[in-house]
C-alpha cells in the first residue's frame, strides 16, 4: 500500500502565516504539522511508499523536510511531488494532485491510503488501515454534534453495514451528523476511476466531491473515528491543536 499526504495547497485563510510557509509544515506542539500526521502511521504495516504532493512553491521546502525526517526514520520511505501549480489561482485541486500522483509515479497497481496533511488525529491510523484493507474504498467519519459546524463538511448517511447511501459537501441542511474526514482508503481495482472522473471534466477540487461521484457507482465503507481529530482551517484550530499535541 502507497500514502499520499495532500500538501499542495495554499491556505489563504491561514495568511499571514502561510506566505511563505506551506500550512503542513507550520509548528505543532514543536514540530512540523506533517510530522504528526507521519507519526500515526507507524504502526501501519506494508507500506511501500509515502508520497507527499506539493507545489512549486513549497517543493523544496518539503523536500528537506522529508530528507531530513528520513535519515532519521529510515523505515518511512518518502517521495516529494511536484504538481507545478504557483499560486491559489492555477492550482490542480486534490483530486487532481491524486491523479497526477497515480499516473506520473504508475502508483494505480498498489492499494492507496489518502490523508489531506492539515488533518490530525490523536490515534494511530493502524486500526482505520486495517478496516479498510478488506474493502473497496473506506473513507473515515468522525460524528460532529454542532450543527453549524458541520456544514463546512461533507456529511454522510450509512445503512446498518456502515455502507454510504447518501453523500453531500457542505450541505445547508446536513442529514446526518457523520462528517467524511480527508482519510481515504482506495483499493487498486478503484484507482483507475480518478482518470475516469478528471476525464469526465469533473471538479477536481475538494477530495470529498470524488467521493459524491463514487458512491452511487461502487460502494463506499466508513471508519468511525472516534478519537480526537482536527482539521486545521484557521488561526484558532492551531491554536487548539498546539494545545492538545503539548500535553502528548
Amino acid at each position: 500500500m502507497n500514502v499520499l499526504i495532500l500538501a499542495a495547497g495554499y491556505a489563504t485563510r491561514l495568511y499571514p502565516l502561510t506566505l511563505n510557509k506551506a500550512k503542513p509544515l507550520l509548528d505543532v506542539a514543536g514540530k512540523p504539522m506533517v510530522a504528526w500526521v507521519v507519526e500515526n502511521l507507524r504502526d501501519v504495516a506494508e507500506i511501500e511508499t509515502i508520497y507527499i504532493v506539493t507545489n512549486a512553491k513549497f517543493f523544496a521546502d518539503f523536500e528537506a523536510w522529508a530528507k531530513n525526517y528520513q535519515s532519521k526514520n529510515p523505515n518511512f520511505p518518502f517521495k516529494v511531488i511536484n504538481d507545478g501549480s504557483t499560486t491559489d489561482d492555477n492550482k490542480l485541486g486534490a483530486i487532481g494532485d491524486i491523479n497526477l500522483v497515480l499516473t506520473r509515479e504508475n502508483a494505480a497497481d498498489s492499494d492507496l491510503l489518502v490523508i489531506a496533511g492539515d488533518n490530525l488525529f490523536r490515534e494511530s491510523l493502524a486500526g482505520f488501515v486495517d478496516y479498510a484493507r478488506k474493502t473497496e474504498a473506506t473513507v473515515g467519519v468522525h460524528h460532529v454534534a454542532d450543527g453549524e459546524a458541520i456544514q463546512k463538511y461533507g456529511v454522510v448517511t450509512i445503512d446498518a453495514d456502515g455502507i454510504i447511501t447518501h453523500f453531500e459537501e457542505k450541505p445547508k441542511e446536513p442529514k446526518s451528523s457523520l462528517a467524511a474526514i480527508a482519510l481515504y482508503f482506495y483499493s487498486k481495482d478503484m484507482l483507475p476511476l480518478f482518470t475516469t472522473y478528471i476525464a469526465a471534466g469533473n471538479n477536481p477540487d475538494q477530495p470529498g466531491l470524488f467521493l459524491q461521484w463514487l458512491y452511487p457507482r461502487k460502494p463506499v465503507n466508513t471508519f468511525e473515528i472516534t478519537g480526537q481529530w482536527l482539521d486545521i482551517g484557521s488561526k484558532e484550530t492551531l491554536e487548539e491543536a498546539n494545545k492538545l499535541f503539548s500535553e502528548r
